[in-house]
């Protein structure tokens, strides 16, 4: 891959969220919090606690858009460099017309690294990491599913 290329996406997916996500998610909390006072559980309250309110800023909080640079070394987003040495593969996912690159990381316990991209550009970016990267097929883990099924 001789020259660089560039683009600019979200940093994750928006799904829409009405009135009762929110609602569901503030009965699950006093639910849970609930049952955290009837056993006398003060850790857990303030868990429960702190979590609906962490779940409710994250949903609010719109994602930023970040530029992604692809280069001979690796993939530059926004101001953080990643060499192609710290992974092993690469995959493609399309959910609901958004695509990104999922790229499996080296160290064991590492999580996937996501990357977005336009469609219009998808063709270039697949084949500069295929250059460089083998290609697998990749999946949605359990984290994944249950992040999309609760809409996060």
């Amino acid at each position: 891959m001789a020259k660089t290329i560039t683009w600019e996406a979200e940093e994750y997916i928006v799904r829409d969220k009405t009135k009762w996500w929110y609602v569901g998610l503030v009965a699950v909390g006093l639910v849970l919090s609930g049952i955290a006072i009837w056993i006398q559980s003060w850790t857990f309250l303030a868990v429960v606690i702190l979590s609906v309110v962490a779940l409710i800023v994250y949903a609010l909080r719109p994602p930023r858009v970040l530029k992604y640079t692809l280069n001979n070394k690796g993939l530059i987003e926004d101001t953080r460099e990643y060499d192609f040495d710290q992974f092993k593969a690469f995959g493609i996912l399309n959910e609901n017309k958004h695509y990104a690159i999922v790229l499996t990381p080296r160290k064991r316990f590492s999580p996937r690294m996501t990357v977005y991209f336009p469609a219009a550009q998808g063709e270039e970016i697949v084949d500069a990491f295929g250059a460089r990267l083998p290609m697998e097929t990749v999946q949605l883990d359990l984290l994944d599913k249950l992040i999309k099924f609760l809409r996060i």
